[in-house]
């Protein structure tokens, strides 16, 4: 695979993974804690739409990467730092009070193995760039 197939197939793996943090983010900063079925105190409730507003704003910036992407190491490995954290804070959910169903349970395997390989992956890309020159 040539290095711009791979660059380009990587764009479009992290753009699609961005939809989760953008629409998630997104309704969960217009509808509160009631978009997922479940409804809290007026504390609770402002307390995940501002953790809906950071989740969207890591959207936000792994966006901002995707055009450029091969240039973006530092940032990307933000982002991804990011979401590792996130994962290991619901995976200690997971382990003090319950596992949750379906999506929540995916979400941890997409957060604590997936984007670790993603930015690995985006780590080879940039390699493959700057050792090589930046023409495709």
């Amino acid at each position: 695979m040539t290095r711009a197939i791979e660059r380009r197939l990587l764009q479009i793996v992290v753009a699609v993974l961005c939809l989760s943090p953008l629409g998630f983010g997104l309704l969960g900063m217009v509808r509160g804690s009631g978009a997922f079925g479940g409804a809290a105190g007026v504390g609770a409730d402002s307390h995940f739409r501002y953790l809906s507003g950071i989740f969207f704003g890591i959207g936000v910036m792994a966006v901002s990467c995707i055009a450029a992407i091969e240039r973006r190491t530092e940032r990307f490995s933000w982002v991804i730092l990011f979401v590792v954290i996130g994962g290991i804070a619901r995976l200690a959910g997971l382990a003090l009070v319950a596992v949750p169903e379906g999506a929540q349970f995916y979400a941890v395997y997409v957060e604590l193995i997936v984007t670790p390989l993603l930015g690995l992956w985006q780590r080879r890309v940039a390699r493959r760039y700057r050792d090589f020159g930046t023409a495709a």
